[in-house]
């Protein structure tokens, strides 16, 4: 019987957690995404958004920890829990959006806005 390893280096695949730390040597405070195609979401249209990254605090954090809690997701490595990473994303945008609206992008869209904030706590914690 094989021991069973818990740590979150096994959980993260050491070729993309290679691939986002060079990444996150470039990330910057501030990015602004733009649609290549007007994004609409519920009566709303959205040509491009733009995330302060460095306006969130150890509160913003927190508040993403219970909200996950309360939902019962787990959360082992922030950086890489596409659910904190986009609730991050929301609390960063200059708009205000849920993250809901993120949730309902096209998947190329998601993506980037996704990495962007994943670049930005991996930068942080540096």
């Amino acid at each position: 019987m094989s021991e069973k390893k818990t740590n979150v280096e096994t959980k993260i695949n050491a070729e993309e957690f290679a691939v986002a730390q060079k990444e996150a040597a470039n990330s910057t405070e501030v990015y602004t995404h733009k649609f290549a195609k007007p994004f609409e979401h519920e009566d709303k249209k959205f040509d491009e958004l733009t995330f302060e990254w460095g306006k969130l605090t150890g509160k913003d954090s927190l508040a993403i920890e219970n909200e996950m809690s309360a939902l019962g997701i787990p959360l082992i490595a922030p950086e890489f829990s596409g659910e904190y990473l986009i609730r991050v994303a929301a609390r960063a945008c200059t708009t205000e959006i849920g993250s809901d609206i993120l949730e309902a992008l096209p998947l190329a869209d998601y993506n980037k806005i996704r990495n962007k904030a994943r670049s930005f706590l991996l930068r942080s914690g540096q």
